[in-house]
C-alpha cells in the first residue's frame, strides 16, 4: 500500500505537469493528434500511466481517491488527454487483475512509462441482442469474429484489449493488434478511418472488424462470467463522474478568470455559486465511493448531478465569455463539447434515466402570455 506522502508527491508531479504543459496547450491537444501524442508521452516520462499497478509489478498502486483525483485533474486540463490516457489506465488495471502471470510479466512492468501502450475495445459487451463480437473456443485459444464499434487511440496504442462473447454468455478479454493485420491462417483485423466527433476527435476513435482472428491463451487476460460488464457498470456508477467533475472545474477556471478580467459581479457570483455546488457534490461523491459497491438510487442521482452540473458550468463559461466562445479554439467551447462526451460516457439505461429525470426537474416557472 502506497503511503499518503508518496501518493501526494505523485499527484503533485501530475498537477505541476498538467498546469504548466497541458492546460496551456489544450486547444492543440483537442485538434492535433501529434500534440496529444506529446502530452501522453509527458505522462509516460513521469510514469503516470499505470496508477493502479500493484507494487509487485512496480506500483505505484494509488488509492481509489488518488486515482479519482488524478482523473479529475486531467479532465480539468484537457478532455482529449483524459479520454486517451484512461483507455490505457483501464487496460493496466484489468491486466493487474488477471490470472495470466506470464502476460502480466510481459506488460505491467512496461505500462507506467509508455514502453507498452494498450487501449481497450469492449463496450460492445454492453449491447443487448446478438453479440457484435463472438469468440469460439479452439485448441490453444479462441477464434474471434465480428465488429467493435468503438476503439479509441488508433495510432497511439499498438494493441488493445478486446471483449468477445462466448455462446455460454461468458466474455473473453484478450490482447489483439491495434494495426491492420493478417495472419497466416487467414485471420484479419481491419479498422475504419478515424471518426468525425464533436469533441476529443484527436484521440483517433475507430471501429474494428475481425475475421477469424485467433486469440491464443497466452494473450487472454481473463474469461468473465455472463453479465460481467453490466455488474461492473453497476459498481462503477459514480466513477465516471470524476471526469465530469474535472470538466466542471475547468469551466469554473474560465468563469473565475473572466470575473477578474471584466470586473463583473454577475460572473463572479456565478463562479462562486457553482464552485460551492461543485464542492458539495464532490463531498457527496467521496462519501458514496467510500461506501458499499452496491448500486443505489443515491449513486445514480449523484452521477446525474455530476453530468448536469458539468453541462451547466460549461454553459455558464460560454455565457460569461460572450461571442468569442463561438470560436472553434476557445476553451469555453471545448469544455462545452467535452461535457457532451461525459454525458454519455459509459452510459447505462439507469444512468440515462437518472440524468433525464434531473434535467426535467430543473424546469423553471411558466410565464403566462396573457
Amino acid at each position: 500500500m502506497i503511503s499518503p506522502q508518496a501518493e501526494c508527491e505523485i499527484l503533485a508531479i501530475a498537477e505541476a505537469y498538467l498546469e504548466s504543459e497541458v492546460r496551456p496547450n489544450a486547444a492543440a491537444l483537442d485538434s492535433e493528434p501529434e500534440a496529444l501524442r506529446r502530452a501522453l508521452h509527458g505522462l509516460a516520462e513521469r510514469e503516470l500511466l499505470a496508477l493502479r499497478r500493484p507494487e509487485v509489478w512496480g506500483g505505484p498502486a494509488l488509492s481509489d481517491l488518488g486515482v479519482r483525483t488524478f482523473q479529475e485533474a486531467v479532465a480539468r486540463s484537457s478532455g482529449a488527454l483524459a479520454f486517451l490516457q484512461t483507455q490505457h489506465q483501464s487496460a493496466a488495471g484489468m491486466i493487474a487483475k488477471s490470472t495470466n502471470a506470464e502476460l502480466q510479466a510481459a506488460t505491467l512492468p512496461k505500462m507506467a512509462n509508455g514502453e507498452r501502450l494498450i487501449g481497450i475495445g469492449f463496450s460492445q459487451l454492453r449491447r443487448s441482442g446478438p453479440p457484435l463480437m463472438q469468440a469460439t473456443p479452439e485448441p490453444g485459444g479462441y477464434r474471434l469474429q465480428g465488429h467493435v464499434p468503438w476503439v479509441t487511440g488508433f495510432g497511439f496504442f499498438p494493441e488493445f484489449l478486446i471483449g468477445a462473447s462466448l455462446e455460454t454468455g461468458e466474455s473473453v478479454l484478450g490482447l489483439v493488434p491495434f494495426v491492420p493485420a493478417r495472419s497466416p491462417d487467414g485471420g484479419e483485423i481491419q479498422f475504419s478511418p478515424p471518426m468525425r466527433l464533436a469533441a476529443m476527435e484527436s484521440a483517433q476513435t475507430v471501429t474494428a472488424d475481425l475475421t477469424r482472428w485467433f486469440l491464443p491463451h497466452e494473450a487472454v487476460v481473463f474469461v468473465q462470467p455472463a453479465r460481467w460488464i453490466q455488474l461492473n457498470d453497476q459498481i462503477n456508477i459514480t466513477l465516471q463522474g470524476w471526469f465530469a467533475m474535472g470538466c466542471t472545474r475547468g469551466s469554473l477556471d474560465i468563469l473565475e478568470e473572466a470575473a477578474q478580467r471584466k470586473k463583473n459581479q454577475a460572473i463572479g457570483h456565478a463562479a462562486e455559486s457553482l464552485l460551492q455546488e461543485w464542492e458539495e457534490l464532490r463531498h457527496q461523491l467521496l462519501q458514496a465511493q467510500a461506501g458499499s459497491e452496491e448500486t443505489t438510487q443515491e449513486r445514480l442521482e449523484l452521477r446525474a448531478w455530476a453530468i448536469e452540473l458539468c453541462v451547466r458550468a460549461a454553459h455558464a463559461a460560454i455565457a460569461a465569455t460572450g461571442g468569442s466562445a463561438n470560436s472553434a479554439g476557445h476553451p469555453a467551447q471545448r469544455l462545452f463539447r467535452e461535457a457532451l462526451v461525459y454525458t454519455v460516457s459509459a452510459q447505462t439505461e439507469p444512468i440515462q434515466t437518472a440524468t433525464l429525470d434531473r434535467l426535467i426537474q430543473r424546469q423553471g416557472p411558466r410565464i403566462s402570455t396573457l
